[in-house]
C-alpha cells in the first residue's frame, strides 16, 4: 500500500501510528513526477526514416529521418511497442506517394502521422475510443472520426493499417476487404506470432521481439 499525504502532515506521528508494519515501513524521498515521466521517453529511431520524440523534446532530428512527434498519453501507439515499430518499418517499404491510406484502430494517430510525412495524398483514421480520436485529431494531414471500417466506401484505400489485436482483425476481415482497392495493400499487426488471425493471405510476415506483422 501506498499512502500520500500533504507537505504539512506530521510525519513522525504518522511513522509512529504505523509502527506494526516495521521494518517494511518507508518514507519515499520525494520525486518530480513530471520531470520522471518526460525522462521516461527519450527520442527513438525506429527503421530507416522515423525519428519518435515527445512533443518537449528539444533533441535535433537525426539527418536522414522524419521527426513524428506522439503524446506518450492514453492512447493507444506511444511507438515503443514492436507492433507499432513493425507497423512502421512496413510503411517505410510499402506506402507510395500519394496513396489513399487508411488507418482502422488510429489510437492516437501515429501509423497515420507517419504515413502522411511519407507523402501520402489523404489519409483518413478512425477508433472507436472517442477519446483516442480527441488525441488523433491533434494529428496534422490526417481526418479522424469516431467509428469502424464500416463507416468507409467501398474500394476506398491503396494501403490499410490496422495495428489491433487478432479477434478484433477477424471480426473487421470482411469490412477491411471491402474497402480496400484491387492490389493494395493491408498492413496488419498488433498480435503475437503465436496468435496470427486466420483468414488473411499474407505475402510476407515481419516479426519481432515475439510479435508479428502481416504485408498482405
Amino acid at each position: 500500500m501506498r499512502a500520500f499525504f500533504e507537505g504539512s502532515a506530521n510525519i513522525p506521528w504518522l511513522l509512529d501510528r504505523l509502527a506494526e508494519f516495521r521494518p517494511d515501513l518507508r518514507e519515499e524521498a520525494t520525486v518530480d513526477w513530471a520531470q520522471a515521466a518526460r525522462d521516461a521517453w527519450p527520442p527513438l529511431a525506429v527503421g530507416k526514416r522515423f525519428y519518435l520524440v515527445p512533443p518537449w523534446s528539444e533533441a535535433p532530428t537525426p539527418d536522414g529521418r522524419l521527426r513524428l512527434e506522439i503524446e506518450p498519453g492514453m492512447a493507444c501507439g506511444t511507438g515503443r511497442h514492436p507492433a507499432t515499430q513493425l507497423c512502421l518499418e512496413a510503411i517505410e517499404r510499402y506506402l507510395q506517394p500519394g496513396s489513399r491510406v487508411v488507418d482502422v484502430g488510429t489510437g492516437s494517430g501515429i501509423l497515420a502521422r507517419a504515413a502522411a510525412l511519407l507523402g501520402a495524398g489523404s489519409v483518413i483514421g478512425c477508433d472507436i475510443d472517442p477519446e483516442a480520436v480527441e488525441i488523433a485529431r491533434g494529428t496534422l494531414g490526417v481526418t479522424v472520426f469516431i467509428g469502424s471500417a464500416a463507416a468507409l466506401g467501398g474500394q476506398a484505400a491503396d494501403l490499410i493499417l490496422a495495428n489491433i489485436d487478432a479477434a478484433a482483425l477477424e471480426q473487421i476481415r470482411d469490412e477491411l476487404a471491402r474497402v480496400r482497392k484491387p492490389h493494395s495493400i493491408m498492413i496488419l499487426s498488433g498480435f503475437p506470432e503465436d496468435d496470427i488471425p486466420p483468414g488473411f493471405a499474407a505475402r510476407q510476415v515481419l516479426s519481432k521481439d515475439g510479435w508479428a506483422c502481416l504485408i498482405c
